[in-house]
């Protein structure tokens, strides 16, 4: 997506070969336009999937995944990192690694929005280790929905997420799939080709 890619090299902070800060247009101030373009776009690649539900996980992934769902026209849900106390039901859970906050959390969703009858894509704003797309993964299966794929706003290609997901058999689709980056310059895959920006 080349709105995206240009965005990244022309506001993206990289503050090492691994961290990239996005928070001025994606995940902490929002561009609401590019969200809802990015949420058409999830809505085109995976329009011939029979999707009802899309799933993310609080909160970064929020403002994509209720793009795509209005995209889609299909309800989205989001897991919740800590359980209320309002919820009292059955719950699907999976324990989660954050590798930028350090810490081990529960999430979960209620049972009652997630059944077998349900085609669900998980959307989430990274795809680095893919720790958090793994434990959605996890819940999607205790739930016996299908799934039926996984979008990502920035992939770090560089990085595990891909393969572990891949390994489960889960497809993946990634709008904006960064190569290697360094401060000053990010270099992005694009149809199986490098291409650099700096």
């Amino acid at each position: 997506m080349k709105v995206l890619e240009e965005r990244i090299r022309q506001e993206g902070l990289i503050l090492s070969g691994t961290v990239l800060k996005v928070d001025s247009f994606l995940n902490h101030q929002v561009d609401t336009e590019l969200a809802l373009e990015i949420g058409r776009e999830f809505g085109r690649i995976f329009d011939n999937h029979g999707i009802t539900k899309v799933l993310t996980i609080e909160a970064s992934g929020i403002q994509f995944a209720m793009a795509t769902g209005i995209a889609l026209h299909v309800p989205f849900i989001y897991a919740k990192k800590k359980k209320a106390v309002t919820l009292t039901e059955r719950v699907y859970a999976a324990s989660v690694h954050s590798f930028t906050r350090q810490e081990t959390y529960q999430v979960s969703i209620s049972a009652k929005y997630l059944n077998a009858n349900d085609k669900v894509l998980i959307v989430d704003d990274f795809l680095a280790t893919g720790a958090a797309l793994v434990g959605l993964v996890d819940i999607v299966g205790q739930s016996g929905a299908e799934l039926m794929g996984v979008g990502c706003v920035i992939e770090k290609s560089f990085q595990e997420g891909r393969s572990l997901l891949e390994e489960k058999g889960v497809r993946v689709h990634s709008l904006a799939r960064i190569a290697s980056m360094s401060p000053g310059e990010v270099h992005f895959i694009d149809n199986d080709r490098i291409v650099h920006h700096a």
